[in-house]
């Protein structure tokens, strides 16, 4: 599997203090990387700068030639953004903003891409509504529509699922791994949701007080676990990374 990005030695900062340090991690291709960890951690500033929005403090992010400015991207959205008053149309085709030719004229098959995308999300039936009229899950696609029709190669999603019920939620994870195996584009996501969604990916990056890693999914737990034991010194401490820390030694769980 070839890599679409490589991220080396990597430093960021926050109003002021460095929140990620020395971090290393590459982005293959036709993956889904879950990027996962506690609040505060740098979650949201490490996307930031794989969106280029953010410059690093040090070290550098490489996207290969094809992907690099095309990159879709579904950021948390906040409700003043789902009142948005716009048809569905609207907002999808805001996606090729940010590829427009010469900054005025959109891709030759911009319409193919649109309709595309919305049959990749279903939600063709409703491209005449107005935004702010639809369901939470129906909007939470049509946000989804707008970054494919920004990249055909990667996509960037922060929390897709917030805020959605269970159905709604099981119903974006779907088209997440349909993108994946059979349009197969590279799904870079950010998630609390643990349980679901380590389960859909084939790599995780895990940031946290006790050190940044990334490894297969599949070890994803027993590694995390493992990092917690290593790190916490015999000393209990406060992590909100959502997976359990291990304060009793050894001897303690055995006379318990």
């Amino acid at each position: 599997m070839n890599n679409i990005a490589e991220i080396k030695k990597l430093t960021l900062a926050y109003d002021g203090s460095t929140v990620i340090r020395d971090l290393s991690f590459d982005i293959k291709k036709g993956e889904i990387l879950l990027i996962t960890g506690e609040n505060g951690s740098g979650k949201s500033t490490l996307i930031k700068a794989l969106l280029g929005l953010i410059k690093p403090v040090s070290g550098k992010v490489s996207f290969t030639c094809n992907v690099k400015g095309g990159i879709g991207y579904l950021p948390q959205t906040s409700q003043n953004e789902k009142s948005f008053p716009a048809t569905v149309r609207e907002v999808v085709y805001s996606g090729f903003v940010g590829n427009l030719r010469h900054g005025m004229f959109l891709p030759k098959d911009a319409e193919g891409i649109y309709r595309r995308a919305l049959e990749l999300t279903g939600i063709s039936s409703v491209e005449k509504r107005c935004f702010s009229e639809l369901s939470g899950g129906q909007q939470q696609r049509v946000l989804l529509s707008r970054a494919l029709c920004a990249s055909r190669h990667a996509l960037i999603l922060d929390e897709p699922t917030n805020g959605l019920d269970p159905e709604s939620a099981s119903h974006m994870y779907s088209i997440i791994t349909s993108l994946k195996h059979h349009e197969g584009l590279t799904v870079v996501m950010v998630s609390h949701d643990l349980e679901t969604s380590v389960s859909l990916a084939d790599r995780v990056l895990h940031l946290c007080c006790d050190g940044a890693f990334c490894c297969r999914a599949e070890e994803y737990f027993e590694r995390v676990r493992a990092v917690h034991r290593e790190n916490r010194g015999g000393t209990a401490h406060e992590c909100n990374c959502g997976l359990p820390h291990e304060h009793h030694t050894d001897t303690e769980r055995q006379e318990n």
